[in-house]
């Protein structure tokens, strides 16, 4: 866990984001929580690393999600050499 994002504040968006109990659900408190701009890169951030996770290139990627090489370059450091997070779910979602 990186020290710079640990707060009060942040444990306590993610107690209520452990609330949520359906997609209908996740979806109103993340419009309500985030800008439509926030909200797609978080989710186009979201779908790079997990098909990053399934091996696809990244001309693949760029052709699905639209996102920039930059993004996915970004997005792949996260897989490499964070803290493991999107492992953690996604072996939750097999």
């Amino acid at each position: 866990m990186n020290p710079k994002l640990r707060s009060a504040s942040s444990d306590h968006l993610f107690e209520a984001v452990l609330q949520l109990k359906t997609i209908e659900e996740c979806y109103d408190f993340f419009e309500d929580l985030c800008t439509v701009s926030e909200f797609k890169a978080m989710s186009q951030r979201f779908e790079v690393a997990f098909l990053l996770a399934r091996g696809e290139s990244y001309q693949e990627i760029v052709e699905k999600t639209g996102a920039s090489t930059a993004t996915i370059s970004r997005v792949k450091r996260s897989l490499n050499y964070g803290q493991d997070g999107f492992a953690c779910v996604f072996s939750r979602m097999k």
